[in-house]
């Protein structure tokens, strides 16, 4: 099983437009979606978790537990900010819905390991420090409902 840094794999993009209830975007919505990628610091959350729930009985001193609700991570993507431009501040303003779409292993068509989120921006916010660090921007992310998850990157017109 050959092994892959998400270094130079991995693209983030954002659309606000993804027709299908599925949320598997087509090949043109992919086309039209803003690639963040080069332009990322650091990727928090994005993951599905789940809210275990103990069940202990008076048969045993072990607790178990079994599979509860399902919530998504708290999740923040982390930009370079840019000293004359304010795209990330306007594209991606606080009460901003639309969809993170992940494509892990690459965007080529047909590639596996996309998942797409359906997000509001609940925080844009300045990272602001004395440190020698490039200007970063925090964006962080409510995620709105239960995401696609390893999904087949689209492929045609």
């Amino acid at each position: 099983m050959p092994r892959f840094n998400r270094k130079g794999v991995t693209k983030i993009l954002f659309t606000d437009v993804i027709a299908a209830a599925s949320y598997l975007p087509t090949a043109a919505e992919m086309t039209g979606a803003t690639d963040y990628t080069k332009q990322i610091a650091a990727v928090e959350g994005f993951a599905l978790e789940n809210q275990e729930i103990e069940t202990p009985d008076m048969d045993s001193t072990f607790v178990s537990k079994i599979p509860g609700d399902d919530q998504a991570s708290d999740s923040s993507l982390t930009f370079y900010e840019d000293d004359t431009a304010d795209t990330l501040e306007t594209d991606l303003a606080k009460g901003t819905v639309g969809f993170i779409i992940i494509c892990r292993k690459g965007k080529t068509a047909a590639a596996k390991g996309m998942d797409v989120y359906p997000v509001r921006v609940a925080s844009n916010s300045a990272e602001i420090t004395a440190d020698n660090e490039a200007a970063k921007l925090m964006v962080k992310f409510s995620i709105t409902d239960r995401p696609l998850l390893n999904a087949t990157v689209p492929t045609g017109p």
